[in-house]
């Protein structure tokens, strides 16, 4: 009778407290689709992918990444000290 050996690469769980302060900003490869309605309003095969304690991972996809017309300027703006000045945007 042989054994389960145990699975080596299995992803680990991440927890929020572990990420950095501040953020560290990593490139992502891999698909990323965003839906809205059922309709496929984003469509990514990289992107950046933003640690920062106590937050989720955040996704940052390329403008390119939207189908013409789904994003729409939204009033304000914000500035974080490691991240700069953001603009917002409606889908």
């Amino acid at each position: 009778m042989s054994r389960r050996q145990p699975e080596r690469d299995a992803p680990q769980p991440e927890n929020v407290w572990d990420y950095p302060r501040p953020p560290r900003i990593e490139p992502f490869t891999g698909p990323i689709t965003v839906e809205l309605g059922g309709e496929v309003v984003a469509s990514a095969s990289r992107a950046l992918r933003v640690l920062e304690t106590s937050h989720p991972p955040t996704y940052y996809l390329p403008r390119e990444a939207f189908a013409p017309g789904a994003l729409r300027a939204a009033p304000g703006s914000s500035w974080c000290e490691w991240k700069g000045q953001a603009a917002y945007y409606d889908l």
